[in-house]
């Protein structure tokens, strides 16, 4: 799956994926520099992504469980600037 990065927004290639094993890509179409972060509702671990140059990108493969994960960006106040999303991972 990819998330695509701009200025502030977040783009999933998918909504919605499933459970086990996932290739997650961040992919950087903005100007500035971006992060990921996530994190399943309710859950204690989150999954981190470094930061990613413009026009650059970043793969990470986890086994994801089922539920809802935030997924957002940690630079400065991207977060609160509204570069957030939600991905849905199901059974």
């Amino acid at each position: 799956m990819q998330v695509v990065a701009h200025e502030f927004s977040f783009v999933l290639s998918r909504g919605t994926i499933k459970a086990g094993p996932a290739i997650i890509e961040l992919a950087n179409d903005g100007e500035d520099a971006h992060d990921l972060r996530m994190q399943r509702v309710g859950g204690a671990r989150v999954y981190t992504w470094p930061i990613v140059l413009p026009g650059r990108y970043s793969d990470r493969e986890y086994r994801l469980l089922p539920g809802t994960y935030v997924l957002w960006c940690s630079i400065a106040d991207h977060r609160a600037r509204g570069m957030t999303a939600r991905l849905v991972v199901r059974r």
